[in-house]
């Protein structure tokens, strides 16, 4: 399924999830397409963070679909914003896990998205561009320092900006516990950035027990 090169269809564009979730449970491709549409370039931007590999983000993206797809049967109803974004985290965790290391191109997590899928201004000013890529290649490197359960977190609240209470949902955990990770998240990445500790470009610890086990939904 190659998400990026589907012509839209303007009415079912407009539709909202819920109804093009009933159409494509009923067998629509065009409905799921739709949803696709509407949330690839989100399921994107948090894989990429994730894994540290814009061609392994690609790969997780479009997995992630066709996992979403494939379940669509064993849905049982909610948003679906969280309920991709939960199989995109754990497609993004098994990604890691494969390669048994941290991303190690921090130039692809601080990368440039394809124009199709960003909301930066081709007539950006090459100095401020500049700038803007290196502040976010040093916050990627300490970003990948983070333990995967914190940098889920930090990717989803302070990066995407999604709620607690979706972030609680997507990752499967109470809402006390999403606060609590962002809080020690938060406090890493200040002391990382504030110099008392210099991000490790090697290796990234990726945690035997922080796969979210409530979310294995499509396997």
């Amino acid at each position: 399924m190659t998400t990026t090169t589907m012509t839209p269809d303007p009415e079912l564009d407009l539709l909202d999830d819920l109804t093009l979730l009933g159409e494509a449970q009923r067998g629509s491709t065009g409905a799921f397409n739709a949803l696709v549409r509407r949330y690839e370039r989100s399921v994107h931007n948090v894989a990429v963070r994730l894994v540290g590999r814009t061609g392994a983000a690609d790969e997780v993206t479009q997995d992630t679909f066709l996992r979403a797809y494939n379940a669509l049967d064993r849905f049982q109803g909610g948003d679906f914003r969280p309920w991709v974004l939960r199989i995109a985290t754990n497609r993004s965790y098994d990604e890691l896990r494969r390669r048994r290391r941290a991303p190690d191109s921090f130039e692809e997590l601080a990368y440039e998205p394809p124009l199709a899928w960003t909301t930066l201004s081709r007539h950006e000013d090459p100095m401020a561009r500049v700038e803007r890529l290196e502040l976010a290649e040093t916050l990627a490197a300490a970003l990948a320092q983070l333990p995967f359960d914190q940098r889920v977190a930090v990717v989803l609240s302070d990066v995407q900006g999604y709620p607690y209470d979706e972030i609680s949902t997507i990752i499967g955990v109470p809402y006390g516990t999403v606060k609590s990770r962002l809080s020690r998240a938060r406090a890493r990445l200040r002391t990382i950035l504030g110099g008392r500790e210099q991000p490790d470009r090697r290796r990234t610890p990726v945690g035997g027990e922080h796969r979210f086990a409530a979310t294995k939904v499509a396997s």
